[in-house]
């Protein structure tokens, strides 16, 4: 029974013995493989990984140190990237010291040494030497990258240039047979801002091939963009000069007035001269130029005078109240229709309008010919006309009443007198009586009836225009 049982104990510990040998004999191999690749990662550079390198460099068998240095010290050599390199082996770890140009350079023989056989470890100590601020081969090389690209892309360019002229040539062409089409058809600002907003779409979009064909795609954008951001500055920054352009344009299609037109505009009279692309020009009556801009003629209310020759103009009279108000309607109305430079049509009016503290007042109506007479002379000759008529009929024209207070009386002393005083004359009577035949039209002082415009026009005709350019509007 005790031998059965110590057999037993033998077996199962030979059993365990043996698994134990398999399972060592099946890790190692794994485990020294681990080790190995954990040893080749710790001797690994930690520099940049993305390096190009070449392929693992095979050396003989278990190489040496001496070997090792032999073979990385010929092979740094012979790229002429480095200076006063020394590579030193000790123990499998690779000590690199020299100098280099360049970063790249270092990190490349850090990671050639590190995949030598045999290497386990790698002290990187080649310096980078800083370049001299005196050094003028950069940019040499630079300028000569330049001239290489220059002289690759003078095809390009010189088709390019050729695209160019013939967008030029095609904008003119476009923008001179359209002028003749529309100048039939539109006026003459609008048909020259049509032609020109046409011809340079056409030289933008030509400049835009130029430079694609140039090869200078990127350049193309940035004009594009530039040119949306230039047009919005020019806008802002000259938004006035805009302003009245535009206001120009639709002046030249509205026509709310023509050259030599009697004008109010923003309370300034006077005949058309002139309008371009900045302002209109005015003729007023006292001869003098003046400059409206566009922007506020088209915003301004604007009075044309030319446009519907006739004119209404009123004046006012008093009369006393021991005087038949309708009688001097008659009289002042037959004086109105007596006279030339009143039209029969639209018919005059002499009207009642106020009783005033002395007078019984009536204001006069009458229209005119505009284009033919001037208002103030014609208003002039009417009242005085009106005037001497009341006089011939004995209508009086009081001045207001005023009446004074006397609280303690008035004395009065009787004089004698050896002179006889002759009959009082009556003014009225003696005017009429000094006056035979027909009234007088006009005075000398008063001089003809003709329109101010008639005259502003010859002025016009004979001063020198401030204002240089074309018209916009017709006569």
């Amino acid at each position: 029974m005790r031998c059965l049982m110590a057999f037993r104990i033998v077996s199962c510990t030979l059993t365990l013995f043996v698994c134990s040998c398999i399972v060592g004999i099946t890790l190692c191999p794994a485990v020294s493989a681990q080790t190995e690749k954990t040893v080749s990662g710790d001797a690994a550079f930690s520099g940049d990984q993305n390096l190009p390198a070449s392929e693992q460099i095979k050396v003989q068998p278990l190489a040496d140190d001496q070997a090792i240095n032999q073979r990385l010290t010929s092979i740094l050599k012979a790229t002429g990237w480095f200076s006063d390199i020394v590579v030193k082996v000790e123990e499998g770890v690779v000590f690199l010291d020299g100098r280099t140009d360049s970063t790249d350079n270092r990190l490349w023989a850090g990671a050639l040494a590190g995949k030598v056989m045999d290497v386990v470890a790698v002290v990187n100590r080649i310096e980078v030497a800083q370049p001299s601020p005196w050094n003028m081969y950069p940019a040499i090389k630079e300028v000569s990258l330049l001239w290489e690209s220059v002289l690759q892309g003078l095809p390009r360019f010189g088709l390019g240039l050729i695209v160019l002229m013939i967008a030029v040539l095609f904008a003119k062409l476009t923008a001179h047979g359209l002028r003749k089409v529309l100048e039939a058809r539109l006026n003459l600002l609008l048909a020259d801002v049509t032609a020109r907003v046409v011809s340079i779409l056409a030289f933008l979009l030509g400049f835009y091939l130029a430079l694609q064909v140039a090869g200078l795609s990127g350049l193309s954008s940035t004009v594009l963009g530039g040119t949306g951001i230039a047009g919005l500055v020019a806008g802002i920054a000259f938004r006035d000069l805009l302003e009245n352009y535009l206001a120009s344009i639709l002046i030249s299609m509205r026509n709310p007035f023509r050259i030599g037109d009697l004008v109010e505009i923003s309370e300034n009279l006077g005949v058309v001269e002139l309008v371009t692309t900045r302002g209109t020009v005015l003729m007023n009556p006292d001869g003098n130029h003046v400059q409206i801009p566009n922007a506020i003629v088209y915003k301004s209310i604007i009075r044309n005078y030319t446009a519907n020759p006739n004119r209404r103009e009123m004046f006012e009279v008093g009369i006393g109240f021991e005087n038949n108000a309708s009688h001097a309607q008659e009289v002042a109305l037959q004086v109105l229709n007596d006279h030339p430079a009143v039209l029969r049509e639209p018919e005059s009016l002499v009207l009642v309008d106020r009783l005033g503290s002395a007078t019984v007042n009536l204001v006069i109506y009458f229209w005119y010919d505009g284009s033919s007479y001037n208002g103030m002379k014609v208003k002039s000759s009417l009242i005085r006309l009106v005037k001497q008529s009341f006089e011939k009929e004995h209508i009086s024209m009081p001045d207001e009443a005023r009446e004074i207070i006397f609280p303690d009386g008035v004395p009065v002393h009787m004089e004698t007198s050896s002179t006889t005083a002759g009959p009082v004359k009556d003014p009225a009577k003696e005017l009429s009586r000094s006056k035979a035949g027909k009234e007088q039209i006009t005075t000398e002082a008063e001089g003809s009836l003709e329109s101010e415009a008639l005259q502003l026009r010859d002025q016009a005709r004979m001063s020198r225009t401030p204002e240089q350019g074309e018209s916009l509007l017709q006569e």
